[in-house]
């Protein structure tokens, strides 16, 4: 989770529940505890309840701020690599015009996948179905080319190579 996400802040993401209460108990403020924090029926709730504190007896203390301070340095490294994706989509074209292979093959993994996954987001396929083995089969299209004719995406979404291009269709 993001300490900001357009409008969504969250400026106590990085306290204890336990500090959080205390500050309200001192505050004179009722804290609201959402139910579905307590719901195991959610991954993120199991993994509070059951994995951490087993974590924690199997690998000593702090391991929870240790995967905090771990998440924030990856979110800091996929906003970089999502920025240079960024700016070499503009050296391999667009969806529509068809992406370059060449261009495409230059780039370090990181980037190409991350630019591979926004044109089939931009395409049409819906990004909440789109897995890393579609984005892999796309990658294969730029890297392990050996006359596989397509690649389909979720949403009607089909990639082909073609003249050295990558082509998005819908409704094929």
């Amino acid at each position: 989770m993001e300490r900001g996400s357009g409008h969504y802040l969250r400026p106590l993401l990085g306290l204890r529940r336990s500090q959080t209460m205390a500050a309200c108990e001192a505050l004179g403020l009722d804290a609201w505890d959402d139910p579905q924090n307590a719901d195991p029926a959610f991954a993120r709730t199991r993994v509070r309840q059951q994995v951490l504190p087993l974590m924690e007896e199997l690998l000593g203390p702090g391991i929870t701020e240790a995967l905090a301070r771990t998440a924030n340095q990856l979110r800091a490294d996929a906003d970089a690599l999502d920025y240079l994706a960024e700016q070499a989509a503009d050296s391999a074209g667009t969806p529509g015009q068809g992406l370059e292979v060449t261009a495409l093959a230059d780039l370090p993994d990181a980037i190409r996948t991350r630019l591979l996954r926004r044109a089939a987001v931009a395409a049409g396929a819906p990004a909440g179905s789109l897995s890393a083995a579609h984005v892999a089969s796309l990658d294969a299209l730029v890297t392990a080319w050996h006359g596989q004719r397509w690649s389909d995406l979720p949403g009607g979404v089909r990639c082909v190579r073609r003249c050295g291009r990558l082509h998005f269709t819908t409704g094929s």
